[in-house]
């Protein structure tokens, strides 16, 4: 991290009633002996004032502007920050951000970068910075609500007194292999042996999250397979409430999977219509049928959707065999059935609708949100958001796992020194520049 001060825009460029461009660094008092006939010295941090702008070279009124001063370390990245309030024209942008480039010491700051001075300031974690990245990408409230959470620290609490008990631990070892004519006592190597043991179970329980945290940040996925004609993609357009899929009555209209991504009450959700499910000699159609089963793979729910009035739930019984997912069996057009053929659906486990009934879709819609919610659990604000979270606790429990005394002590230290260094690589305890550019590139410019 080099020593210049930077500056972005912080909100969106282009038309709007008030853009903000944020300073930041050990100059960016600067700003106001530079671009206003404010006087830096008589600044009082966290008030606003309200200054006229000016070209920093041409002395060309630019702006009527609102300015704050944040005093280091009392800032969002800890150092001195200013941050004016202007008009949201791209006139008034381009040209303020013209005049701070003219500045000496002043560039214009790279992705993510307020954040990662905030990061290397001790402001926050890297769990909390990516919680912040993550609130900034939330579409649904259930992504904001669990970003916030992240975002206040609940992950890193829990990382951190992990590791803090991993380094009590490692402390008592390396006491004694200072003094190696002291023997350990027994009652020490019970309560140490102990906390390793309640320490894996804990993020073994952890772990069992079923990606949860990934899926709430990506989207959970839902996809819709069935034979040809089965309605897959009426029932799409039902649930989209728009034509998003062409429907036909010809028999393998659609041959490829199409995404819709919906917001369901708070969950963001991902539904894919597939290519009907059948025997063909068409290349085109058997990829698709092809894509179509790789889809059910990598699904949280696939939803059998069949035309009852001709089939009947047993032509999945080879999908119900070869893939574990869960399932969801929806028997279609009922519109077409007596009371009795849907009374025997629903004892056989169908959930019985038509997508051209907008009360029985959204019967449909109740049962997969109640299947996607009830994968939170009681332990759910402490969600493992990302695949490095995962991997470098599995990576703690493999070293844990070796973890005795029935080895030279030197190495039952290194076991728990490499587990608390794993614990450590997802709060940025330890030396890990290598990661921190690709974290913090994900994040916009003024952030």
């Amino acid at each position: 991290m080099d020593n210049q001060t930077i500056y972005a825009l912080s909100t969106v460029y282009g038309k709007s009633g008030i853009a903000v461009i944020r300073i930041s660094g050990a100059n960016a008092l600067k700003v106001v002996s530079e671009m206003t006939h404010l006087s830096p010295s008589n600044l009082k941090p966290r008030y606003a004032y309200f200054s006229k702008i000016y070209h920093s070279t041409s002395k060309q009124h630019l702006d009527n502007a609102v300015l704050l001063f944040f005093k280091a370390p009392n800032s969002f990245s800890g150092e001195d920050t200013i941050e004016l309030q202007i008009h949201g024209s791209k006139a008034v942008i381009s040209s303020t951000m013209d005049s701070l480039s003219q500045i000496e010491g002043f560039r214009l700051a790279e992705p993510g970068e307020f954040s990662k001075r905030a990061f290397y300031n001790g402001k926050m974690d890297l769990t909390e910075a990516e919680g912040l990245a993550d609130l900034i990408d939330s579409e649904t409230s259930e992504q904001q609500k669990y970003a916030i959470r992240q975002m206040e620290g609940g992950l890193k609490d829990l990382y951190e007194n992990w590791r803090a008990k991993l380094l009590t631990i490692l402390s008592h070892l390396e006491a004694y292999i200072d003094f190696p004519e002291e023997d350990i006592p027994q009652d020490v190597i019970n309560t140490m042996e102990n906390d390793v043991f309640k320490l894996v179970q804990d993020i073994k329980k952890h772990l069992q999250s079923d990606n949860i945290g990934e899926r709430l940040r990506e989207g959970f996925r839902v996809v819709i397979v069935g034979p040809p004609n089965a309605g897959k993609s009426s029932l799409l357009n039902a649930i989209a409430k728009r034509e998003a899929v062409i429907v036909s009555d010809i028999a393998g209209t659609t041959r490829d999977a199409i995404d819709i991504h919906l917001d369901l009450n708070g969950y963001p959700v991902i539904f894919t219509d597939t290519a009907g499910l059948r025997e063909t000699e068409e290349e085109i159609e058997k990829k698709g049928i092809e894509i179509a089963k790789s889809k059910i793979k990598d699904a949280d729910l696939v939803i059998c959707l069949f035309d009852a009035s001709k089939d009947s739930v047993q032509i999945f019984d080879n999908i119900k065999k070869t893939f574990k997912n869960n399932i969801l069996f929806v028997a279609n057009k009922s519109d077409k059935l007596t009371f009795e053929q849907c009374s025997n659906l629903q004892k056989q486990g169908c959930l019985v609708i038509s997508a051209k009934d907008a009360g029985k879709v959204k019967l449909l819609l109740q049962e997969i949100e109640e299947q996607i919610s009830s994968r939170f659990t009681s332990n759910s604000n402490l969600l493992i958001t990302r695949q490095r979270y995962r991997e470098a606790l599995q990576n703690t429990v493999k070293n844990l796992s070796v973890f005795g005394f029935d080895k030279e002590i030197e190495l039952t230290a290194e076991d728990v020194r490499l587990a608390a260094r794993e614990i450590g690589k997802i709060t940025g305890r330890i030396e890990i520049d290598e990661i921190l550019d690709k974290i913090f590139g994900s994040f916009c410019i003024g952030k």
